[in-house]
């Protein structure tokens, strides 16, 4: 989700007016409200129906109050404001650092919910500074996406590795289709693409100028250069990286498991997903964990704080969590589910498999993550537009971020 420059100074004031703690303007008794961004109408629905069900278990209605998610903080904000937060808030889990620092959010060990089971990658999404304070049913990250059919009409191998990749791109390229193609907006999805290659290499988003994710840059360099990569991609978004790929203009997309119902939806491209390549043979990638964390922000109501924990423990059972990933193509974060949904969808099993070393870009950064973002997100496109050699645009992303904190 993109970072709103606005937003560490709107947190500020809401918690010098109201320090976050919904206190009035209760709904009625046996009523659990949530403020979520499930705005698209099939997913809305989707979400009641387990909601319904959640409730019926407990005896209580669950209510939806969906908005963009661009706009939910903003909005919890203002509701905060006026003392009017949701039972339940679920938000990006790359802005629970920003709410979790107020004090403003119930610890799940305190509420009683049960996070034992969950996946390393599932953990470090709903903590903030050691604490866990939400809860995601499913996660998402990256992974390559590729067409058999061009990959054998080419004679190229699924690539493993930096070096592979690079030379099935080459090979792949022709005839009005690029090789490769990634998202390298300077925003949130651009950055989102990016950090399992400066990862993978060892880089660190606390010391972006330490030198190992140069090498990060240096191959989206080298591929744009190599015309295996189009440059355009400094404009695709994820979905426009998508859109190339069904189109049959690239042979290979990094993307993630979002993209699943456009592209089983279509019969112009075959698919499939292999892990995401890595540096070197026998090294593990290192991916983003992505997806929404349902949060319980703090009441003076302990009843609505009680039937919102029942709400969080229902949903999050390994079947809840099952059924929910399979319903929005995401991978449960229940470690036992998770295992279940890769041998139920072996198409899908390599985001089940990355998810398993994937972590959350703030569990470094912190509340610095905005800064950061924006600092990595000018280098690449620094080096790609051909402003700036990986080193320098490192060097100066580390400065950005540092007076950005």
């Amino acid at each position: 989700m993109p970072y709103r420059p606005a937003f560490s100074a709107l947190m500020a004031g809401a918690v010098a007016v109201s320090g976050l703690a919904g206190c009035a303007a209760a709904p009625e008794p046996g009523t659990v409200t949530v403020l979520n961004s499930a705005t698209d109408t099939a997913e809305h629905a989707k979400n009641q129906r387990f909601f319904d069900r959640c409730g019926a278990e407990s005896g209580l209605r669950v209510e939806q109050n969906s908005v963009p998610a661009d706009q939910v903080s903003s909005k919890a904000l203002r509701m905060a404001s006026s003392h009017s937060l949701p039972d339940i808030l679920e938000l990006d889990g790359s802005e629970l650092p920003q709410f979790a620092q107020t004090s403003g959010l119930r610890k799940l060990r305190d509420l009683g919910v049960r996070t034992s089971g969950l996946s390393r990658s599932g953990v470090s999404l709903g903590s903030f500074e050691g604490t866990r304070y939400g809860i995601a049913r499913s996660v998402n990250s990256l992974a390559l996406y590729y067409s058999p059919e061009q990959l054998r009409q080419a004679g190229v191998k699924v690539p493993r590795t930096w070096a592979q990749l690079r030379a099935a791109a080459k090979k792949l390229t022709g005839h009005g289709r690029y090789g490769l193609a990634f998202s390298a907006t300077p925003d949130a999805d651009g950055v989102y693409q990016f950090l399992p290659f400066f990862w993978s290499a060892g880089g660190d988003e606390a010391r972006l100028d330490g030198g190992k994710g140069e090498a990060a840059l240096r191959l989206w360099k080298d591929l744009v250069a190599d015309e295996s990569v189009s440059r355009a991609v400094v404009t695709w978004n994820q979905q426009d990286v998508n859109d190339q790929f069904v189109a049959g203009r690239t042979a290979m997309m990094i993307n993630g498991p979002w993209q699943v119902p456009v592209l089983e939806a279509q019969h112009k491209v075959d698919w499939a997903v292999a892990e995401f390549p890595v540096p070197e043979a026998g090294g593990k990638a290192v991916a983003p964990v992505g997806g929404t964390v349902m949060t319980v922000p703090k009441s003076d109501d302990r009843e609505r704080e009680r039937n919102a924990a029942k709400i969080l423990d229902c949903l999050n059972t390994p079947a809840d969590q099952l059924a929910w990933g399979e319903a929005a193509n995401n991978v449960p974060t229940r470690a036992a589910a998770a295992r279940t949904y890769a041998r139920q969808h072996p198409k899908l099993a390599p985001f089940a498999e990355l998810v398993t070393t994937a972590r959350s870009r703030t569990a470094k950064a912190g509340t610095r993550w905005p800064a950061v973002s924006d600092a990595l997100a000018g280098a690449f496109q620094s080096v790609l537009t051909g402003d700036s050699s990986p080193g320098a645009a490192l060097r100066r992303a580390q400065r950005q971020a540092t007076a950005g904190e």
